[in-house]
């Protein structure tokens, strides 16, 4: 549970992070919106460190489900665009593949 709530807190730094650049070229937003976005994103890279795994890569292929869950999230939240049936799907398939990746059996 502490890998899942580590991913989530991950995902929305990252997502924050990633949305302050996209709100100053595209919104039009003061570009003082970087700074936070700056620091979600430093917080989004050390958040990931704490992931226990032999692998950095495994632990960011495992996440990138969380993220992928978190992005149509904030899609519905933030920006009401509600996810269709292929988007669902789509996570699903993701989140599936995400748990291979952490629980499955590793040969020594």
């Amino acid at each position: 549970m502490k890998a899942l709530a580590v991913y989530v807190l991950a995902a929305l730094c990252e997502i924050a992070g990633c949305y302050s650049l996209w709100a100053v070229l595209k919104l039009g937003r003061s570009p003082w919106w970087l700074v936070p976005g700056a620091l979600c994103l430093g917080a989004f890279a050390w958040l990931l460190t704490l992931i226990d795994s032999s692998a950095a890569g495994r632990a960011y292929a495992a996440y990138g489900a969380i993220y992928i869950a978190a992005s149509i999230g904030w899609m519905w939240l933030m920006e009401k665009q509600r996810p269709d049936l292929w988007d669902l799907g789509g996570l699903v398939l993701c989140l599936a593949g995400s748990a291979m990746i952490l629980f499955g059996p590793r040969s020594a």
